[in-house]
């Protein structure tokens, strides 16, 4: 038994598997120590990149944005026309002209291709490999996906701030979910915390009763170093709590969320609404955080639309997209070249895609056009990050509806995403069944690099 003083003075006890359960964070007994060694073991070559995942919740539909199909029949082509952009070659829809001035800046991948077609099956499978359900959830992934696999790989790589953070977002009911923060079944520690507004709106990846357990053996830490036997245990008490006091007590993550701080005219680049989380999370990545997921909404003036589910039954595909495109363009632009304007353009990726695609075949429903979720086939712009941009990577058939070039996968994006961090892709970790998995099956693209 160990005694403790809390900060109203009170004193307790806490029996030593207590102790030893504050300290440790999860499957198998892992410590922070442990979690150490992992560097020395190839899973992690420290490097001071940064990721921003900007989700497109609801399935953006690649034959309305990013891979137009002009001369196919009028059921399939939908209502938009191309543009040339800056890169001769390189074609998008005319309702993205601000795109069209940085495509110099980005890369398009048009032939990522998976097999979920439900909305959160599709988060899980793009942004974990795995589109298992985790039982007893309706939703929640089965296996870690790749913000909690940033918490748990790259977890003390910058004092005060969590590795990862997901700003707003939240796409179901209740502030407990936005894409890429479902820890699967590693300890909930591991759960990226989700912000909106400031730090103190946020759900911190320790709950709150480990997170007591810590703050009430803080004043007691000395003495109880000194009683534990085992160095590991003590790094491991001393690491977790340390690092979960900063987070709570120091000022430097609270100061990025801070926009007063930015220059008037910034602010106004990225707009109102979601364009203020983006640059949120630009702040974010720019104090230290390794990898930030923001959630671009499908809303805007005049429509019911309020993500890209675009099926004709919803709402009318043509009304959303009208009301939608010129703040996502607005949006997309802005914060490229503000990544190249801070000169984070070699150390931040910036990575913008959704689940899946939409249907080649349009829908029709009452005057209404749409189209149904399609994994088969969709778009995704990558920027930042030193990688080779003014590019289209792969190619999809006549119709959008296969690829026609280069095949990738939901898992080559994984795959790059951990390259870019310094995480091994072929890093083993244990299921709850004690077998090694890799945290991807897929390769880094190699035309980025």
């Amino acid at each position: 038994m160990f005694q403790f003083e809390d900060a109203a003075g009170s004193h307790g006890w806490l029996r030593r598997r207590d102790v030893l359960r504050a300290g440790f964070l999860g499957l198998g007994g892992l410590t922070l120590a442990d979690m150490g060694r992992l560097e020395a073991q190839g899973a992690v070559t420290p490097n001071d990149a940064a990721v921003i995942l900007l989700f497109v919740h609801g399935g953006p539909s690649h034959l309305e944005t990013y891979d137009l199909k002009p001369h196919a029949p009028n059921e399939i082509r939908g209502p938009f026309r191309p543009i040339a952009t800056n890169v001769p070659g390189i074609d998008i829809c005319e309702h993205l002209p601000l795109h069209a001035k940085v495509a110099h800046r980005f890369s398009l991948i048009r032939s990522c291709s998976h097999d979920e077609a439900d909305h959160f099956a599709g988060h899980r499978r793009f942004l974990s490999g795995f589109g298992k359900l985790k039982p007893g959830t309706g939703y929640e992934s089965f296996y870690p996906q790749v913000g909690a696999v940033v918490n748990r790989l790259l977890y003390q790589q910058q004092q005060g701030l969590p590795p990862a953070i997901a700003v707003g977002g939240v796409v179901v009911n209740g502030p407990d979910y936005a894409a890429g923060v479902s820890e699967g079944y590693w300890s909930s520690v591991y759960r990226v915390p989700i912000v909106n507004g400031s730090l103190r709106d946020a759900s911190l990846t320790v709950d709150p009763t480990r997170l007591g357990d810590r703050l009430a053996l803080r004043t007691g830490l000395d003495r109880l170093q000194r009683e534990l036997q085992n160095s590991d245990t003590r790094e491991a008490i001393d690491a977790f709590n340390n690092q979960a006091v900063e987070i709570l007590t120091t000022g430097k993550a609270q100061a990025a969320f801070d926009l007063s701080q930015e220059d008037p005219r910034i602010r106004d680049k990225y707009g109102d609404g979601y364009g203020q989380e983006v640059l949120t999370a630009v702040r974010l990545v720019e104090a230290g955080v390794k990898f930030v997921t923001v959630r671009a909404p499908g809303s805007g003036p005049g429509t019911k639309a309020y993500d890209w589910d675009d099926h004709a039954v919803n709402w009318d595909m043509l009304g959303a997209m009208y009301a939608r495109l010129p703040k996502y363009d607005q949006i997309v632009s802005t914060v490229i070249d503000d990544l190249y304007d801070r000169g984070l353009d070699k150390r931040v990726l910036l990575v913008v895609t959704g689940e899946f695609g939409r249907t080649p075949r349009l829908e029709y429903r009452d005057g209404r056009i749409g189209r149904d979720h399609w994994p088969s086939a969709m778009s995704i712009l990558m920027a930042g990050g030193g990688i080779k941009t003014g590019q289209v990577i792969g190619a999809t058939d006549a119709f959008g509806a296969r690829p026609s070039a280069h095949p990738l996968d939901p898992t080559d994006i994984l795959a790059t995403i951990y390259k870019h961090l310094g995480i091994n892709p072929e890093h083993h970790i244990m299921d709850p069944g004690g077998r090694p998995i890799a945290l991807t099956t897929g390769k880094p693209i190699v035309e980025l690099y």
